[in-house]
């Protein structure tokens, strides 16, 4: 029986009712990181637990209508709709009962870094912080820059930006669970502005996608801390600022190296440059957790090489293509005006298709 399958199921129902005990009782709101921490994985079991009824109540059913049929044979015609009902509910629960990525429900900041191209590169970099933006503001999340070094020509040859959600999303709709597999090389075919023959160029950018960590999450001890302040630049390397405004932090124990400059006071530069060095070394904790439990996730192409590519955007043709899963949209410009739904959703399906396959669940 199908049941056999899903054996954990108890447990996280009853895991579910203490929670749903523990909410109700008025003192736990006291605590208010506590009572988010409880409402956040409250939602997590909401749709396992309905997944779950709504496999017993197809089980049920479907019994119910094999001892109908026995003794009327009018209500066999009945049964294959509720053998199909039974089959669907059984394969969303398992679905619903794959291991979930643990930062799924995070906000996250993104890095995007112009590579091969030079101007054309830095050009690049910025339609794809328009894209993610416009996307964020489709979703209705809040986007923030942290840090941005422009290129002479407008683009940027490096930025960092927060994507927060605002109150507490579904589960497996957040800025990270969404937007997790954009990591990686980014290349771009069009021609430049600056070409004067009409050919199509080649450039890349590179994107890194890290969860937010909250401040208590990751232990920093200020004595690990090396911290410069130096005089903001703009295009070119000029000066903008007349005071040492500017920040760079270096972790000593693991070499995390983290610069700021935009903000104009340096304590706010400080603290920007903190919140990227407890997202990134959250990443490489968590990093060397897979590694030892031998399952590295390779999502993500930390070099800005054209040949590592995971997407190209090709103007002439207005096509977009994912080259990890095969997709292929040809609504560029759409995508570029954040309509980035359709290949977000192939990724996903294949990332979960893969997890089903190796029994990952």
């Amino acid at each position: 029986m199908a049941k056999e399958k899903f054996g954990n199921v108890p447990d996280l129902l009853a895991e579910y009712s203490e929670l749903e005990a523990a909410m109700a009782d008025p003192s736990i709101h006291a605590d208010q990181g506590k009572a988010r921490q409880l409402g956040k994985r409250y939602a997590q079991l909401g749709p396992v637990v309905a997944g779950y009824r709504a496999y017993t109540s197809a089980e049920e059913d479907l019994a119910a209508g094999r001892e109908m049929a026995a003794e009327d044979p009018d209500f066999a015609a009945e049964i294959p709709a509720l053998e199909a009902n039974l089959v669907a509910a059984e394969e969303k629960l398992e679905e619903l009962l794959l291991p979930r990525d643990p930062n799924d429900d995070r906000d996250l900041i993104m890095e995007i870094k112009a590579g091969a191209g030079g101007d054309e590169s830095a050009l690049f970099a910025g339609d794809l912080l328009r894209m993610y933006q416009r996307y964020a503001e489709k979703r209705g999340w809040k986007t923030e820059i942290i840090d941005v070094t422009e290129s002479e020509l407008g683009g940027y040859k490096d930025l960092t930006m927060a994507i927060k959600a605002k109150g507490v999303p579904e589960p497996g709709h957040g800025p990270y669970a969404r937007l997790k597999f954009e990591g990686g090389v980014h290349r771009v075919q069009r021609v430049p502005e600056t070409e004067s023959q009409g050919r199509i160029h080649t450039s890349a950018a590179g994107v890194l996608v890290l969860p937010e960590a909250e401040e208590v999450e990751v232990e920093i001890n200020q004595q690990d801390l090396r911290i410069d302040v130096y005089r903001s630049s703009g295009p070119g390397g000029q000066s903008v600022n007349t005071t040492d405004s500017a920040v760079r932090i270096t972790h000593i124990p693991t070499g995390i190296v983290v610069s700021c400059q935009n903000e104009k006071s340096q304590l706010q530069n400080k603290e920007s440059a903190m919140r990227i060095l407890r997202a990134r070394m959250l990443q490489a904790a968590q990093e060397e957790a897979d590694r030892i439990a031998g399952d590295i996730r390779k999502s993500q192409v930390r070099t800005v090489d054209r040949s590592e590519r995971i997407r190209t955007y090709n103007f002439p043709e207005n096509r977009l293509s994912d080259h990890r899963v095969n997709f292929k949209s040809s609504n560029l410009d759409s995508v570029l005006n954040g309509e980035l739904d359709p290949c977000i959703d192939a990724l996903l399906e294949a990332d979960k298709a893969e997890k089903l396959a190796s029994g990952d669940h």
